[in-house]
């Protein structure tokens, strides 16, 4: 039985040199995770499906919530972890209401949430390479956190404006990075990933009446990107977007709704993965360059 187990897994090694062009390396793969608070958790069912189906990341990218999974999940903390923290979650695990003219809230507390998952404090200690996204709200650009402390790095990247204090932190005032990067497919690209898997998670616009000032800027901003040019989409190869836009930024009490709902988009993606893992990969070009292209 020993014997058969390793002709078999030199037969299937075989067959996936064979499937990749060039020299029979594999793509260096990167994953890109959107924001969307409580629709957050279907990145488990994402990460389920592309381990049971081993498709490789080499690199891992998060904005806002896809951060905290991302972070999670580069530390080697297994999905069943944190699925079964998620069902869990509450407001109060990560934010902290206050009086402030930045904000409502303070979200300190999401440091001691992600210890809930590892012991985990810096970057050099994750099993993978991770970059946390941000946005510079004075600059407008996207800050890219790949080192140091993990803590403040997540704290900027789920900084939703008007609902949480924006983050001060390496002389930058810092944002949720969904402002610049919905999807942090470039910060993928700027790791190395010559194939990026990028999953959006989109809110959709909710019928019935707002129930409070969070949910008036919830959907304002998902208005605003509707119509927004999204230069994130022209870095991304394959795009995975699971159906949440039902989900209310709350609604943690639907996580077996929600990872269901990531295993069953990405299922619906896997033979477009596979496709661009046998490619041969092109150098990214940029948004710029590729918009050229298009002419």
């Amino acid at each position: 039985m020993g014997q058969g187990s390793k002709w078999l897994t030199r037969a299937v090694q075989g067959l996936r040199s064979f499937a990749y062009a060039g020299n029979g390396e594999r793509p260096k793969v990167g994953l890109a995770l959107g924001g969307g608070f409580a629709r957050g958790i279907a990145h488990i069912g994402v990460l389920r499906v592309l381990e049971e189906n081993e498709i490789p990341v080499d690199y891992i990218a998060g904005t806002s919530v896809g951060a905290l999974i991302a972070a999670t999940y580069a530390s080697g903390t297994s999905l069943e972890t944190m699925e079964l923290h998620g069902s869990e979650t509450t407001f109060r695990d990560f934010g902290r209401w206050t009086l402030s003219r930045m904000g409502m809230a303070s979200n300190d507390r999401l440091e001691l949430f992600l210890h809930k998952f590892t012991t985990v404090n810096d970057f050099s200690e994750l099993k993978r390479p991770l970059s946390i996204v941000a946005t510079d709200i004075i600059a407008g650009e996207s800050v890219y956190f790949t080192d140091g402390q993990i803590g403040p790095a997540l704290r900027a990247s789920c900084a939703y404006p008007g609902l949480f204090l924006p983050v001060e932190y390496r002389g930058r005032i810092l944002v949720d990075g969904f402002l610049t990067e919905a999807v942090p497919s470039p910060a993928a690209r700027k790791m190395g990933a010559e194939v990026v898997i990028g999953v959006h998670l989109e809110p959709g616009l909710i019928g019935g009446r707002p129930r409070n000032t969070i949910e008036v800027i919830s959907r304002s901003f998902s208005i605003i990107q509707i119509g927004a040019i999204q230069p994130w989409r022209a870095a991304t190869d394959i795009l995975i977007e699971p159906n949440v836009h039902h989900v209310l930024w709350d609604e943690f009490a639907k996580t077996p709704e929600l990872v269901a709902a990531g295993e069953a988009a990405t299922r619906e993606a896997l033979p477009r993965i596979r496709a661009a893992l046998a490619r041969q990969p092109m150098p990214y070009a940029g948004p710029e360059r590729r918009a050229m292209r298009r002419f």
